[in-house]
């Protein structure tokens, strides 16, 4: 059965996506907190910060030209509109305008006036957009016409400035031309010579040409700019505001739930998907028993009517009857991971009625020497059968004298040999009475299923792989940990069996949590009781039906 792991291994990378984006929702508790943490942060944002106005006004920038309407006549000439947006946001706008604000009333700091404000520069455009944030609107208002009006001072001084020292260059060059002119007049008028004629001529020209570019330069319009858009008192607040704020903080809770989520998936030592368990097992997976709501009336699911756990176990029979490995011996050793052993119980007493149902000789082998518990979860539905005649001379040990006949309703009946508390377990484990249990699967039409207690935790498992070579691991995929998986591989294969699937089963939940706190627990650990029954247990106290919160059901209508 390896075509199911070769499928698994061939998934596209959406389905790989898709697998690692559900093992990130089962850390739902780290999403749910990440999201809460970012709405409260959101919240807080919206709540506790004061709120703000922003006004803004549009300057367009021009150069100083001498005739505006002339043809060709262009205001972008020498304009670096990057320089200007420096300059409005320069310390020096900065003060004329803190200058400006103090004679209207509104004194501050030309520091923390330049803090609220933004300078910007649309695309393609020789307009600046002062936009400034403020505490109120007609503070934001004065404050951004008060930034606007004292960068076209500024930057009409500039440009006067520039006018009058070209003017003033071009006066200290006329001044000495001037001079020598009145002195060649001089000249000229004592003796009219060609030379002196002609250097006066000259001059003249030179004087000229510089008085024309001085009356050039003062004919100049020195205009900055325009204010085209006034700043007005903003009538709303700025910002994100509590939706988007709240909205915002969903989102980045999000990211942060995700993202812990991811840490956890990183470090977390459980098997993370199925496909991981998969190829770690070398087995495919059988079938996934379905969540029941409320605690089950019984151990057996098929005989209660068509119930989808029902249906699930018949799915597993039916994949396992016609699976060539377990066809060949028809034996089944059926254990979990480690811990509690409830939900392989469950399987195996499942598996045996629904082979039952198939016409099959069952024979369910409770294998747990330690807490056996079988006999009183089926209660009323197992009464006692004929042992073989090799187990006359076994003087009843176990497991000699301890079987009977389970019925099914509607199903038939299969044969329990139940656990008992023994002395020496790996002894009566490999006992010659087991063995001539397990060989009854020779016989046509005969299956043998052993129930053995977790692997992990005893060696019993191991002592049994090697009569009954196919195993059925039980496991919950969140509680199971990669290094059990590949510890369980190991000590099946070394021990001669292998693993025919894995069955999986989901968590109790709180109700399973309720119903073993007001039912005695098992214990499939090192610190197992022994020696003695347990005074706490349902078998002794007066209840043989109640135990490990089952109720085992009222056969009677179908017993044989």
């Amino acid at each position: 059965m390896t075509h199911p792991i070769r499928a698994l291994e061939e998934q596209d990378e959406p389905a790989l996506l898709r697998d690692q984006f559900r093992q990130l929702l089962r850390y739902r508790a780290l999403l749910a907190v990440g999201v809460i943490v970012g709405l409260l942060g959101g919240g807080y944002l919206a709540l506790s910060g004061a709120d703000t106005y922003t006004a803004t006004g549009v300057v367009l920038v021009r150069s100083a030209t001498a005739d505006p309407f002339a043809t060709g006549a262009s205001a972008d000439k020498g304009i670096n509109i990057g320089s200007e947006r420096q300059t409005a946001a320069s310390d020096t706008v900065g003060e004329l305008a803190a200058d400006a604000l103090a004679k209207d009333a509104d004194p501050v700091d030309a520091g923390d006036l330049l803090a609220g404000l933004q300078v910007t520069n649309p695309p393609n455009t020789l307009t600046l957009r002062f936009s400034y944030t403020g505490a109120t609107p007609e503070q934001a208002r004065s404050r951004a016409e008060a930034l606007a009006d004292a960068y076209l001072e500024h930057r009409r001084q500039r440009t006067e400035d520039s006018i009058e020292n070209m003017a003033e260059g071009y006066r200290a060059q006329l001044k000495p031309l001037e001079e020598k002119r009145d002195l060649l007049e001089d000249q000229v008028g004592a003796s009219e010579a060609d030379d002196v004629s002609s250097a006066r001529a000259n001059l003249i020209v030179s004087i000229s040409e510089l008085s024309r570019k001085i009356s050039e330069l003062r004919a100049l319009d020195s205009t900055p700019g325009y204010l085209n858009q006034k700043p007005v008192a903003p009538r709303e607040p700025t910002g994100a505001g509590l939706p988007m704020l709240l909205g915002l903080g969903g989102v980045v809770g999000l990211a942060l739930g995700l993202l812990l989520s991811w840490v956890r998936l990183v470090f977390d030592p459980s098997v993370r998907s199925t496909r991981e368990l998969v190829r770690a097992l070398g087995a495919p997976v059988l079938g996934t028993l379905p969540r029941e709501r409320g605690a089950p009336d019984s151990l057996l699911a098929i005989g209660r009517g068509g119930s989808r756990l029902a249906e699930e176990y018949r799915a597993v029979a039916f994949r396992l009857a016609y699976d060539p490995s377990f066809t060949e011996s028809r034996r089944l050793l059926v254990t979990a991971p480690r811990g509690d052993n409830a939900a392989a119980a469950g399987a195996a007493a499942n598996l045996a009625a629904a082979f039952a149902e198939m016409g099959r000789d069952v024979l369910l082998v409770e294998a747990d020497l330690r807490t056996p518990s079988l006999a009183r979860e089926l209660g009323s539905a197992a009464y006692e059968a004929r042992p073989p005649r090799w187990a006359a001379d076994d003087n009843g040990t176990w497991p000699s004298g301890s079987r009977s006949n389970v019925d099914v309703p509607g199903s038939g009946a299969f044969t329990l040999v139940a656990g008992r508390r023994v002395d020496n377990v790996p002894r009566a484990l490999t006992s010659a009475p087991v063995g001539r249990i397990v060989a009854e699967a020779d016989r046509p039409g005969t299956v043998v299923i052993v129930l053995a207690p977790p692997v992990l935790a005893y060696a019993d498992a191991v002592a049994l792989v090697d009569r009954v070579a196919g195993v059925m691991i039980v496991c919950d995929p969140r509680e199971v940990h990669r290094s059990d998986v590949e510890r369980i591989r190991e000590i099946i294969s070394a021990s001669g069996g292998s693993v025919l699937g894995v069955l999986l089963h989901p968590g109790r939940g709180r109700l399973g949590s309720k119903d073993r706190k007001k039912s005695p627990r098992r214990r499939s650990g090192p610190a197992a009781r022994t020696d003695g029954p347990d005074p706490d247990d349902p078998a002794i106290t007066g209840d043989p039906t109640e135990t490990l919160g089952l109720r085992a059901f009222d056969a009677s209508a179908g017993r044989r």
